[in-house]
């Protein structure tokens, strides 16, 4: 149904330095980071987490419970038994609850984990791996998780719930937005199932973590996928002692502000760590602790705390502190037997900055991953590529270069001046020769008029390739078209739109294909074709 073609990610321009750095092993990045992401990487960090202790009974009762309201299929029932043993492994991608998953790349990253997972299992047979969806319930920032986009059209919820996204509850707003959903996928061949699944997980009164949860599972239960919703009390004591460090110690502050310095020599910096990297979560509330005097108080709102009374807090209620962007990955590797983790680019940039953190508090740094990218082109827009006469990789360079190379290969006029300019060149050259024999002032005189000459005749070739290019606005028009497209509000196709289209149109089967085409440990990124 589809077919594959990979493309290095230096060659799409949609990656920043720091990340081709990374994939390309630069020595300026491997002070921040224990190993690559290779099978020897993957056995060192083995080694490295079994090391490590982590309660395996807690982690495995947890998930227990939270999936004990679902129908849970038998492959990850058997990989939450395998999480017992000091064998078992996780390979984790962690996102916040987008709703309806919001943009592809959510679905891309935890396809990825699962490819992962099963290819170190094929390399590594004597241990298991379990892929993870960490989700980011208690994130806040509802701006950024609200809404999603459908053949162009952004779908918004508007709620007037506040605190953590994950605990906010499916509402008449919600539900109206999945009716006007309806009436844009309904006419496609899955669209009525791709519906039906999230009004089966979207239910009146539930949490937005629950559907979340409901909707990945029923996704991705039939590869063993297990979800991980890490809002949990149990699950947080082990955090007391690295939330009390970053309370009144600042510890992870300094020590990431120093990695952040070191990395900004070569880099823009990514994540910006503050004196207290800990929301106050409780209710409707998820604010930062900030201190103030002798006092700490919760910011946008009346709570104050002593010292005194802070610690108290900790101790009794660890699940009311929320780990922001700094710590969340130490609470996910500390409660993980996790060896790899897979993030998007400005996520592998912002654990770049956490080594020295794990180092502080004795937790493996695991292997980052890049995850996969994939740019999903339909047969129609295939054939509007090949009729232009562009390759694949020609359409992800800027407009302007496409159809600038565009007219030179199909003007019937010479465009270029290179010989021209070469011939001139060497004429000045000779003059140059001739005046320097008989005065070396004459020399300068003419190698200034040979510079503004040559100047002058590029820019004749440049204004020869505009008059040319207004003769090609039909085609310019149709490069727009298909840039618009596939690259919506002029980024990645992934970035923007959301599943919802493509499973409507192809159903559970576009999730396989996703899945047969996803690398593990190769770093390419991936144009997925439908076959005529």
């Amino acid at each position: 149904m589809f077919s594959a073609q990979r493309i290095p990610y230096q060659q799409t321009g949609a990656f920043t330095k720091i990340v081709l750095d990374y994939l390309e092993g630069a020595a300026t990045l491997s002070p921040f980071y224990e190993e690559h992401p290779t099978i020897d990487g993957i056995k060192e960090l083995i080694a490295r987490k079994q090391k490590q202790s982590i309660d395996r009974p807690l982690l495995v009762a947890t998930l227990n419970e939270q999936y004990k309201e679902l129908v849970v299929d038998e492959k990850v029932n058997s990989n939450i038994t395998l999480l017992a043993k000091e064998t078992t492994f996780t390979v984790c991608t962690a996102h916040q609850p987008n709703l309806f998953t919001g943009p592809l790349y959510f679905i891309y990253k935890i396809l990825h984990a699962i490819k992962l997972a099963g290819e170190l299992k094929k390399q590594l047979p004597e241990y298991d791996f379990v892929p993870v969806y960490y989700m980011g319930s208690e994130d806040a920032d509802l701006a950024e998780l609200n809404h999603f986009t459908v053949e162009g059209k952004k779908y918004e919820w508007a709620t007037s719930q506040t605190g953590a996204v994950g605990r906010m509850l499916v509402d008449n707003s919600l539900l109206s937005l999945l009716a006007t959903l309806e009436g844009q996928l309904s006419i496609y061949p899955y669209g009525k199932e791709w519906i039906d699944t999230l009004r089966n997980c979207f239910k009146e009164g539930n949490t937005i973590q629950q559907a979340t949860l409901k909707l990945v599972h029923s996704l991705f239960s039939s590869y063993g996928l297990i979800v991980l919703i890490a809002d949990q009390p149990l699950l947080k004591i082990s955090m007391k002692q690295v939330f009390e460090d970053d309370l009144f110690l600042h510890a992870p502050s300094q020590i990431v502000s120093n990695t952040g310095g070191k990395l900004s020599e070569h880099y823009n910096e990514q994540a910006h760590a503050r004196d207290i990297n800990l929301f106050y979560l409780q209710n409707s509330i998820r604010e930062r602790i900030e201190s103030s005097g002798d006092k700490f108080i919760v910011h946008n709102t009346d709570i104050v705390f002593t010292a005194s009374e802070l610690k108290e807090e900790l101790s009794v209620h660890p699940e009311r502190f929320s780990p922001n962007v700094i710590l969340r990955g130490l609470y996910q590797e500390s409660i993980l037997p996790n060896i790899a983790f897979i993030g998007g680019g400005g996520e592998i940039a912002y654990w770049l900055q956490l080594k020295d953190l794990f180092k502080h508090f004795n937790v493996p740094f695991p292997v980052l991953v890049l995850r996969n990218s994939f740019l999903v082109l339909e047969k129609s827009w295939q054939q509007k590529i090949e009729k232009l006469g562009l390759t694949l990789e020609t359409i992800f360079q800027p407009n302007e270069v496409i159809l600038n190379s565009l007219v030179k290969q199909h003007s019937v006029h010479d465009l270029a001046l290179n010989g021209k300019l070469e011939s001139a060149s060497a004429l000045y050259d000779s003059i140059y020769d001739q005046a320097q024999n008989i005065d070396p002032t004459l020399a300068q005189h003419v190698a200034a008029i040979k510079k503004q000459a040559l100047h002058r005749l590029q820019e004749l070739e440049k204004k020869m390739l505009r008059a040319e290019k207004r003769k090609f606005n039909e085609q310019k028009l149709k490069i727009e078209t298909i840039k618009n497209k596939l690259f919506p509000k002029n980024s990645l196709q992934e970035r923007v739109d959301n599943i919802g289209y493509y499973y409507s149109r192809w159903g559970h089967e576009f999730i396989e294909a996703l899945y047969e085409h996803s690398l593990g440990l190769e770093q390419e990124f991936t144009v997925l074709t439908e076959n005529n």
